[in-house]
């Protein structure tokens, strides 16, 4: 899918993500900051690069920063972003795409 314009999700919020996409330079370009990157940097950066991947996003510049999300609403907040960015409101295939 093609990230057509800068997109947000998610908050600041303790146990949340601000996860913000925009168009890419022909690559994924992905900046985390989080409040428990030592611990969990591996696996943050696994949920969302596997969730871009499943959803075709191949060209994207996606800054997250995580407050403690559960990897269920790290997906989410990327997926939300994705769609946002694509001014797809309706019919969002919400689960179908995210396994």
């Amino acid at each position: 899918m093609e990230i057509k314009k800068a997109a947000m999700a998610g908050t600041l919020e303790s146990s949340d993500a601000q996860v913000t996409i925009e168009p890419g330079n022909g690559m994924i370009e992905l900046s985390i900051e989080s409040s428990v990157i030592h611990q969990f940097g591996k696996q943050i950066r696994a949920i969302i690069l596997d969730t871009l991947k499943r959803l075709e996003v191949e060209n994207a510049k996606v800054t997250v920063v995580d407050k403690g999300a559960l990897d269920c609403t790290l997906k989410a907040r990327v997926e939300c972003a994705v769609y946002r960015s694509n001014d797809i409101t309706e019919n969002l295939p919400w689960g179908g795409v995210i396994r």
